[in-house]
């Protein structure tokens, strides 16, 4: 009976130890399958993981431009540096505020031509809404453009794929703003100041309504608590990167 009893403890033993395995074996793969579709997924960049409390503000320039050089003139008093993306027709309109964008010692970077859905869009078309605006601005201010927005944020693998190819890295935001909609200055900074971290991408616009309200506070208040702000290509990670399956970079290791 003794024997019995142990020999049925070690088959149970023994089943248990072989379920435990495969169980294993099965998340690795699991594991290993999810990492593989992350990498195979095209996203293109929300944010940076990194813990050197550096922020990147964004300003999307495409109707109006009445309110651009305050925005510069806070963006000097604070001393902070910021990135422009600017839409095609509004270079054509405002060429001289394009060399001041630059001559102030802010990025300025893609924001299409006629600001169109991107995802109605042939390849072809996205080539000529992209590189239409970015030799406009080259000539302009004599910088490559090296980075692009796509209007109201739509995306898909033949734009990402596009850009990847082109060397041009395609931004999205981390914190959106929400001025467009046209809330109140003190919304727009809670928003910022409640969400921004180190690694954060924020979206502005240039002539939203209340953009000259909320720009102090989010500048000073984020400076308060540590946070640098600086362009976007001294924020990004340029070489041996990888995206989360949110779109945020990690240093390759």
């Amino acid at each position: 009976m003794i024997l019995v009893v142990k020999k049925t403890a070690v088959i149970v033993a023994i089943i248990l130890v072989a379920v435990f395995i495969v169980g294993a074996v099965v998340t690795t793969q699991s594991v290993k399958a999810a990492n593989t579709a992350a990498a195979k997924k095209l996203l293109p960049i929300y944010g940076v993981s990194t813990d050197n409390n550096k922020v990147a503000i964004s300003f999307d320039a495409a109707w109006g431009s009445d309110k651009t050089e305050a925005i510069l003139d806070i963006l000097d008093k604070y001393g902070v540096k910021a990135t422009f993306f600017l839409v095609g027709f509004w270079v054509d309109k405002n060429p001289d505020l394009v060399k001041e964008i630059a001559s102030r010692g802010h990025l300025i970077g893609n924001h299409s031509t006629n600001h169109p859905h991107f995802n109605k869009l042939s390849l072809d078309e996205m080539r000529m809404e992209t590189e239409t605006t970015a030799e406009k601005i080259t000539a302009l201010t004599g910088e490559e453009v090296k980075f692009f927005r796509a209007p109201f944020g739509e995306y898909n693998d033949t734009l990402l794929t596009y850009l990847n190819e082109s060397g041009v890295k395609c931004i999205q935001w981390t914190v959106d703003t929400l001025d467009w909609k046209g809330i109140s200055g003190k919304e727009i900074a809670d928003r910022v100041l409640k969400q921004a971290k180190s690694g954060s991408i924020i979206l502005c616009h240039n002539n939203s309504d209340h953009i000259l309200d909320a720009l102090p506070v989010i500048l000073l208040g984020l400076q308060n608590k540590g946070l640098d702000f600086v362009r976007m290509d001294e924020l990004v990670i340029n070489d041996d990167y990888y995206l989360d399956n949110n779109g945020i970079q990690h240093p390759a290791v």
